[in-house]
């Protein structure tokens, strides 16, 4: 009977370390699942962003880009100053150019206008 009770004992000790270890183990798989979500919402937040930039810097560059908002929109002010100093310079004819990226925005996929113009940086065309 003792030997019985040792033997209960000892399953109910082993019951208990390895239900610790499936909690320990449940709280790392949860506190990765996390991290990998929150990494996950992170980048699909920075498309998101881009598409709405996109959109509107493409509006606003056929429509009033002369005045070189799209690029303040963009985050590019060195080249916004530039536009709006050229359309001036030349009396209003460098309005052509945000014409035409306007149009390059619009066309472009989301991702592709992420990765070149968040991303890459690129100030022009």
């Amino acid at each position: 009977m003792a030997d019985e009770k040792n033997l209960g004992n000892d399953l109910k000790d082993g019951a208990k370390k390895a239900a610790n270890t499936v909690n320990e183990k449940t709280n790392e798989f949860a506190g990765e699942a996390k991290e990998a979500a929150s990494s996950f919402t992170k980048g699909a937040n920075e498309v998101l962003a881009s598409e709405n930039k996109k959109m509107v810097a493409g509006i606003v560059a056929i429509l009033i880009g002369s005045l070189g908002i799209h690029k303040f929109i963009l985050g590019y002010t060195k080249e916004g100053i530039i536009q709006i100093v050229a359309t001036f310079v030349t009396c209003g004819i460098a309005g052509i150019i945000p014409f035409i990226e306007g149009i390059i925005y619009l066309t472009k996929s989301d991702e592709e206008f992420y990765n070149t113009y968040q991303v890459g940086k690129k100030g022009w065309f």
